[in-house]
Formats: C-alpha cells, sequence, structure tokens
C-alpha cells in the first residue's frame, strides 16, 4: 500500500489525508478481493523502517490502526479471517493496539473466508532473522540438529507458517522493487507494477492484475 503520501501532496493535502485515503481504499480491496474467492492476501501496511518517518505521521498511522481495529467487526462481518504479521517487540507498539490486535485476531479466527495477513512493524529481512534465531535455538536445545535444517525448517518459523507461498505480488505507487517484503516467500512470485497511487488504486485494477498473471507462464526455474 504505497503512495499515499504523494496522493495528498498532489492534492495540496496534509500527508494524514493521504494515509486516511489509503486505509479507506484498503477497506474496498480487501472485501473485493474476498468476495473474488481470493484465499490468501498480504497487505504490507507499515515497516521497520517507517519508524524513520516524522513523528506526527507515525502516530496518525497508528491511530488508523487503532480506529478500524476497534471495530473487530470488520472481519468477522466479511468472514475474513485476520492475522498480523512483524515484530511485535517494538516499544513504540503501545498495550492498546497490541490488545487490539489479539482481538481482532480472536474474533475472526472462525471465518472461512480469505485470509487475511497485515503486515505491521513488518521486515523481511527480520522476519528471516527472527525465524533463525527460533531455529538455533531449537538446536541449542537439542530439538533438533544442525544437519536437519532445511529450506521447510526455515519456512516453519516464518510469520507466515503454515500458509502458501504468494502467486502475485502487486506494487503500486510506480516503485519497482520488493521493500524489504516477503523476502523468502517471493522467490517465485510473479510481479505486477502500476503507476496508480495506493488511495486511487481500484477494484479493477486488481482484476488488471489478475488477468494479466493468469496469462503467464510459471516455470519456477524449469523450461
Amino acid at each position: 500500500m504505497d503512495g499515499n503520501g504523494r496522493w495528498a501532496k498532489r492534492r495540496g493535502l496534509p500527508r494524514s489525508a493521504g494515509h486516511s485515503a489509503g486505509a479507506r481504499t484498503f477497506k474496498t480491496i480487501a472485501r473485493y478481493a474476498n468476495k473474488i474467492g481470493i484465499k490468501y492476501m498480504t497487505v504490507y501496511a507499515f515497516s521497520t523502517e517507517n519508524w524513520s518517518r516524522p513523528k506526527d505521521e507515525v502516530n496518525n498511522i497508528l491511530e488508523l490502526f487503532k480506529q478500524y481495529l476497534r471495530d473487530a467487526s470488520n472481519f468477522k462481518d466479511e468472514n475474513i479471517k485476520v492475522k498480523f504479521i512483524g515484530d511485535f517487540n517494538e516499544p513504540h507498539l503501545d498495550d492498546e493496539i497490541l490488545t487490539l490486535i489479539a482481538d481482532a485476531e480472536k474474533n475472526s479466527e472462525n471465518a472461512t473466508g480469505m485470509h487475511l495477513n497485515i503486515a505491521l512493524n513488518y521486515g523481511g529481512r527480520q522476519e528471516i532473522t527472527d525465524a533463525v534465531k527460533i531455529v538455533a535455538e531449537k538446536v541449542a536445545k537439542k530439538e533438533i540438529c544442525a544437519n536437519d535444517i532445511t529450506e521447510e525448517v526455515i519456512a516453519d518459523n516464518l510469520y507466515t507458517s503454515g500458509q502458501p507461498y504468494p502467486d502475485l505480488i502487486i506494487r503500486p505507487s510506480g516503485e519497482y522493487r520488493l521493500s524489504n517484503f516477503l523476502i523468502w516467500q517471493s522467490a517465485y512470485a510473479e510481479f505486477w507494477f502500476s503507476d496508480v497511487l495506493w488511495p486511487d488504486f481500484k477494484p479493477k485494477h486488481l482484476d488488471k492484475a489478475i488477468e494479466d498473471y493468469s496469462m503467464r507462464n510459471r516455470r519456477f526455474g524449469g523450461i
């Protein structure tokens, strides 16, 4: 979800207005994705690098999260199962937001629709680092041997453990990079780039991305 600040700047609005517009787009796209039968979707909401932004902007983003999470029915009523992925030991994530996250996950745990991952205080490198630490602890406790470590063992200790790898990664706003997003999981994902800023991203753009993806021949390193 990228381009909120630029969207606001082009309209002479504060960056907070862009983030509010981006939050509305998130709701629209999540509902639409669930409606058309997408099984798993991960949105990059806030990265580990985003803490370097101005304090007022960060506080505004976190308050938007809280406002959305206070209405836990957002997920339950849409039959969407939500999971937050990221490093939640960050001291800037206060008890209120951590409680709201836990409640949202609990309230949607029996949903049978789309699995929605919300990446909050997320970094792909940090995710891999955390997984390696867990595996290292298991080796130290002699629960597994070093020779038993495989790609599957690492994957089983990622934030997205138990979920399939992404088929398609969509990057709006005219940027052409991963930005530390799902580094491990995206090894063979297809990419779709768009110049559309996130607040202007519509269901029709998602449809176009899926249509383009459906025409590709995925070889996974083969012929």
